[in-house]
Formats: C-alpha cells, sequence, structure tokens
C-alpha cells in the first residue's frame, strides 16, 4: 500500500508531499485507522534499556520530520520505539528560502538546505503540553541563525531551560550543515564551554526538580579522524550521557551523477550509510561503551540496520529510509 502512496506523493515537490504526508498520516490517526499500517512489534522482546529510559524497541525516528512537534501522537502510532522532534530554535525562524528540499529517488537520498526552519520554542511547548504520547521523547534544539558562536550558550539553554520538562532525553544539533558557522560549535573551545554549561543546568534541574534529563550530541559525518578523537575525548570528560552518529553530509559520493549533486545542503540516505557506519565504529572503539551510540545515517534496509549495531549502535534511528519505505521498515529492522 505504501508503495502506491509513495508513487502519489512523489510526484508533488518534496515539502508539498512532506506536508500532505503528515497531514493524511493526522487524519487517519484522528479516524483510528494508523492501526491498519502499523507493524506488530513485541515490546517484550525488543525493549531495551539506556540512559535510564526503557525504550520499547531500538527503532526512533530521527529529527527533522516533526520540527514543531505537530504530529507526535500520529507518528507514535506507527509503532516507534522513540521520537526525537526538532530542532526547535529559541525564535521562530523561517529557514532557507525555497527549493531548499531534493529529492535523488535513483539513489534512494535526500539533500535538504531547511536551515532550522522552525517555530520556536513557545509554539513546540504548547504542543508538547497538549500531547498524549507517553513514550520516549527526544526534544532535539539548536540555535537561531542571527545569533553568533559566542553567544550560541545562551540559546542552547533557553532551549533546554524552556523544554525539559516534556523530554525523556535532550539532543543538542551543533552539527547541521544547514546554518552558517553552525559546524564550528564542534570545535574545542566552544564545545568544551557549551558541554561544561549544559551539563551544570542538568545537574541544576535534577537537584531541584529531581528529574534527570539525559543530555546527547548529535555529531557531523565530515569530522576528520582527529577531530573525532578530540571531540570524543570532550564527551568524555563531560559525561555526555548519549551521541547521535550522524547528522547528514556535505559530501556528495555516490551521486555525482545526479541532477541535484551540486545542490547545497546536507545529503541524507543510502549514500550516507558508509561514512556514518564508519563514524560509529571509530567512536565505539574510542568511548568503549562509556557513552552509548545511537545511529542515524543510511539506514534503509534490515542490512544497513544491523550493520550499524555491529559497528557499535545500540539504538536506530531513520529518517530518509522511513520516507522511501514506510512503517514498515519499523518491524523490519526491530531485532
Amino acid at each position: 500500500m505504501y508503495t502506491l502512496f509513495k508513487k502519489i506523493l512523489f510526484q508533488f515537490e518534496p515539502e508539498t508531499s512532506h506536508t500532505i504526508a503528515m497531514r493524511g498520516l493526522q487524519f487517519a490517526y484522528r479516524c483510528g485507522l494508523t492501526r491498519f499500517i502499523s507493524p506488530s512489534i513485541s515490546t517484550t522482546q525488543h525493549s531495551q534499556t539506556l540512559m535510564g529510559l526503557n525504550f520499547p524497541n531500538r527503532v526512533g525516528l530521527a529529527a527533522g520530520l516533526d520540527k514543531n512537534a505537530d504530529y507526535i501522537d500520529a507518528l507514535a502510532s506507527l509503532g516507534f520505539g522513540f521520537i526525537e522532534i526538532g530542532t526547535v530554535t529559541p525564535k521562530p525562524q523561517t529557514g532557507n528560502p525555497k527549493p531548499r528540499l531534493f529529492r535523488l529517488t535513483k539513489h534512494e537520498a535526500i539533500i535538504n538546505r531547511m536551515g532550522f526552519n522552525s517555530k520556536g520554542v513557545a509554539y513546540v511547548k504548547n504542543n508538547l503540553m497538549k500531547m498524549r504520547y507517553r513514550g520516549i521523547l527526544g526534544v532535539n534544539i539548536g540555535k537561531n541563525k542571527e545569533t553568533p558562536n559566542e553567544k550560541a550558550i545562551d540559546d542552547y539553554l533557553i532551549g533546554f531551560r524552556e523544554l525539559w520538562p516534556y523530554a525523556s532525553y535532550i539532543t543538542i544539533n551543533i552539527s547541521s550543515p544547514n546554518t552558517p558557522g553552525l559546524r564550528e560549535l564542534q570545535e574545542s573551545h566552544f564545545l568544551k564551554t557549551l558541554l561544561s554549561a549544559l551539563k551544570q543546568e542538568q545537574h541544576r534541574i535534577s537537584i531541584s526538580q529531581q528529574k534527570y534529563v539525559p543530555l546527547v550530541l548529535k555529531i557531523s559525518p565530515d569530522l576528520s579522524d582527529e577531530a573525532l578523537r578530540e571531540l570524543s575525548q570532550i564527551m568524555l570528560e563531560n559525561k555526555m550521557d548519549g551521541v547521535i552518529a550522524t547528522n547528514t553530509t556535505i559530501e556528495r559520493k555516490g551521486v555525482e551523477d545526479s541532477p541535484y549533486a551540486k545542490e547545497a545542503g546536507g545529503l541524507s540516505g543510502a549514500p550516507l550509510r558508509a561514512r556514518s557506519t564508519q563514524v560509529i565504529r571509530e567512536l565505539h572503539h574510542i568511548l568503549q561503551n562509556n557513552i552509548p551510540i545511537i545511529a542515524s545515517g543510511g539506514i534503509m534496509d534490515e542490512t544497513s540496520a544491523k550493520e550499524k549495531l555491529e559497528a557499535g549502535a545500540v539504538l536506530l534511528q531513520i529518517y530518509t529510509g522511513f520516507i522511501y519505505q514506510g512503517s514498515g521498515l519499523i518491524a523490519n529492522i526491530c531485532f
């Protein structure tokens, strides 16, 4: 059924098809129809305990699909073990000019340069207050485009302070290639200060509110080996609770023949598979299970999912694979 639905959706430009799909899913959920397309997954057989949280299964939805927490309940009905929303910025911003989303169908890939299009913390907070979902929810936070890196800490602290009451964990996004200068925050002099400030706030909240909210860092696949080792040491020093590997890539290996290959933005999907797995393998070697790894990037089928787990990941996040394969992918990779 999804094959037919996808064929129709792919007739529209990507942002339009995204809106149609999400609104269609919302309608189906409200009519009680999503149970007919949701995979049957045993929570007893597939549950995972990580970061002090009990995940019903290891397959989650990556950030980017539901940026503003508009569709959490509908998405949850599809069988995900956890859902991550965002990226959420403190103030609303429209993101980059359109077109900014490109579908590379032949390569099962997407290039996006959305640029943190977000309705802002206040809007998302209001949605989170109304959600019925009580499963594992990750909230991915970022900085506004006009905020200089020297003041980025302020934006991340706003996101954390406003949204922690509704989050199972918070993801720090400093690795999107679509906000100018954002990836510079992965450099040691910025990263040490940022993580230290957020860990202090985490500690303050855990003491005053009796709730420990894990902090997860989402990293780029385009880091050099030396930069990855340095970043890993900083994560260990700050006792980060988890790491997501990886965000999208600015490389175009494997899609050189696409008419969209020269479009600016981050590439996701099947072409990212090998590099993402390589980063996971290197992270696992350095971190030695002291920080759990959540795999994201190129998970399109059972083989690519097993590859990520064998490299050292313990949880899986899908986005582009979900767009190309539908909800059936959840059950297929729920080992």
